[in-house]
């Protein structure tokens, strides 16, 4: 689902950078004007689970995996406002520190996953309850954003035949499918345990619980689920393979976490685990830091 550098022309990749920018900006204005102070820490230990989550594929078509995307989740938790502030410090993370996902194509994966991929998700949770609502906004949220990446690879000049194009739905299609199902199993965990976590009144004692639960599990996706996850290349990687592009990605930064493993550990394992335990603290304190400082600005009188 990251487009790395290389798949998209300058024009392409140079214009949704700007759109990116404006994007974001305006999403951080929104988050000035209504963030409680309280949400912080529920956007910190969020994007750590949703972090650790997208380092693992499982299988969902022959010869080809997928992730849990994460848009609907948040929406679902924290809002669009705070969903797309919290899915663009880890889309901005995933580029600078692990190579996932191109630097200069970083505005084309914030606009796909945390723009459009979350507005895509508000809509059905706004008007359908339950879990009708939920795995639609699942099923969207991806959709929405793999199509807008096939869109973007052929505004970029790639040639993308009709069998091409409809096995890549096919795949997309399966991957929406199963991040729906994952969102309501996810949100209907939580919800268990904290039946108004969705909604505006917040009880600490819950609020701690949930929170405990949720950091508990992205250390365990990270430190045993990562080592398991499918080595299948995702959607993305397997139309790129198709198309004969693959060999165009390149990096323009190099770093010691590519490929989410830590190169000055001994071993495979240790690596992955301990690249991905650092990618869960700098997640953490950048979506803490985050909703710290937007609540700051409003007081913390919002939502």
């Amino acid at each position: 689902m990251h487009i790395p550098d290389g798949f998209l022309s300058t024009p392409v990749w140079l214009g949704l950078d700007v759109a990116a920018a404006a994007a974001v900006g305006l999403v951080a204005r929104r988050a000035e004007r209504g963030m409680a102070q309280d949400m912080a820490p529920r956007l910190g230990v969020l994007g750590a689970f949703i972090f650790a989550a997208q380092m693992i594929n499982f299988p969902v078509a022959a010869g080809t995996s997928s992730h849990l995307i994460g848009g609907a989740l948040l929406t679902a938790a924290v809002g669009p406002v705070g969903a797309s502030l919290v899915l663009t410090a880890i889309l901005a993370i995933q580029a600078l520190v692990f190579q996932d996902g191109g630097l200069l194509a970083l505005g084309a994966n914030i606009i796909n996953m945390a723009v459009v991929g979350v507005l895509a998700a508000a809509i059905p949770l706004r008007y359908f309850p339950g879990r009708a609502g939920l795995f639609a906004a699942g099923a969207s949220s991806v959709f929405a954003a793999s199509s807008l990446s096939i869109t973007e690879l052929r505004l970029s000049g790639v040639p993308v035949s009709a069998g091409i194009l409809q096995a890549a739905l096919v795949v997309f299609l399966l991957s929406a499918m199963m991040e729906g199902l994952i969102t309501v199993a996810v949100m209907g965990a939580i919800q268990r345990i904290h039946p108004e976590w969705a909604g505006a009144k917040r009880a600490a004692g819950q609020e701690r619980r949930v929170l405990g639960a949720v950091g508990v599990a992205a250390v365990v996706l990270v430190s045993a689920g990562a080592l398991l996850a499918s080595s299948l290349p995702d959607g993305l990687e397997t139309l790129a393979a198709k198309l004969g592009i693959d060999g165009r990605v390149y990096s323009v930064l190099a770093s010691p976490f590519a490929d989410y493993e830590w190169s000055a550990m001994p071993t495979h394992a240790l690596g992955k685990v301990a690249a991905g335990l650092c990618g869960l603290g700098l997640v953490y304190m950048s979506c803490r830091f985050a909703g710290k400082l937007a609540s700051r600005r409003t007081g913390g009188n919002g939502r």
